[in-house]
Protein backbone atom coordinates (compact mmCIF):
# COMPACT_ATOMS: atom_id res chain seq x y z
CA UNK A 1 0.00 0.00 0.00
CA UNK A 2 1.43 3.36 -0.63
CA UNK A 3 0.38 6.29 1.33
CA UNK A 4 0.38 9.87 0.14
CA UNK A 5 3.66 10.29 2.64
CA UNK A 6 5.65 7.70 0.35
CA UNK A 7 4.92 9.64 -2.77
CA UNK A 8 5.54 12.98 -1.37
CA UNK A 9 8.59 11.70 -0.61
CA UNK A 10 9.70 9.83 -3.77
CA UNK A 11 8.44 12.61 -5.80
CA UNK A 12 10.96 14.72 -3.45
CA UNK A 13 13.73 12.52 -4.08
CA UNK A 14 13.09 12.53 -8.21
CA UNK A 15 13.92 16.07 -8.19
CA UNK A 16 17.49 15.28 -6.18
CA UNK A 17 20.89 15.10 -8.52
CA UNK A 18 22.10 11.57 -8.91
CA UNK A 19 24.81 12.37 -5.73
CA UNK A 20 22.16 13.25 -3.60
CA UNK A 21 19.73 9.96 -4.48
CA UNK A 22 22.35 7.78 -3.58
CA UNK A 23 23.37 8.90 -0.67
CA UNK A 24 19.72 9.52 0.59
CA UNK A 25 19.39 5.70 -0.35
CA UNK A 26 22.20 4.68 1.35
CA UNK A 27 20.94 6.30 4.53
CA UNK A 28 17.28 4.92 4.44
CA UNK A 29 18.78 1.63 3.79
CA UNK A 30 21.25 1.66 7.16
CA UNK A 31 17.61 3.11 8.85
CA UNK A 32 15.93 -0.26 7.63
CA UNK A 33 18.47 -2.30 8.72
CA UNK A 34 19.17 -0.96 12.45
CA UNK A 35 15.22 -0.77 12.85
CA UNK A 36 14.38 -4.93 11.44
CA UNK A 37 17.91 -6.13 13.38
CA UNK A 38 16.06 -6.03 16.86
CA UNK A 39 17.93 -5.95 20.30
CA UNK A 40 21.56 -5.15 20.03
CA UNK A 41 24.02 -7.86 20.23
CA UNK A 42 26.18 -8.39 22.85
CA UNK A 43 29.69 -7.54 23.42
CA UNK A 44 32.33 -10.04 24.22
CA UNK A 45 33.30 -7.85 26.85
CA UNK A 46 30.76 -8.72 28.71
CA UNK A 47 32.05 -11.62 29.68
CA UNK A 48 34.68 -9.78 31.43
CA UNK A 49 35.59 -11.29 35.10
CA UNK A 50 33.35 -14.29 34.52
CA UNK A 51 34.74 -17.15 36.91
CA UNK A 52 37.63 -14.78 38.19
CA UNK A 53 36.92 -16.77 41.28
CA UNK A 54 38.08 -20.07 39.78
CA UNK A 55 41.76 -18.76 39.32
CA UNK A 56 42.01 -17.00 43.26
CA UNK A 57 45.14 -18.25 44.77
CA UNK A 58 46.90 -19.84 41.30
CA UNK A 59 49.99 -18.15 39.92
CA UNK A 60 49.49 -17.97 36.24
CA UNK A 61 53.17 -18.45 35.25
CA UNK A 62 53.13 -21.61 36.98
CA UNK A 63 49.65 -22.97 35.83
CA UNK A 64 50.96 -22.17 32.41
CA UNK A 65 54.47 -23.94 33.49
CA UNK A 66 52.43 -27.06 34.74
CA UNK A 67 50.49 -27.43 31.77
CA UNK A 68 53.59 -27.09 28.71
CA UNK A 69 55.16 -30.02 31.26
CA UNK A 70 52.24 -31.97 30.37
CA UNK A 71 52.24 -31.66 26.77
CA UNK A 72 55.09 -34.52 26.54
CA UNK A 73 57.40 -32.31 24.63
Amino acid sequence: MVTPAYDEVLSAAQRLDPQDQLRLAEQLIALARQQLSGPAQHSILELEGLGKEIWEGIDAQEYVDRERDSWGG
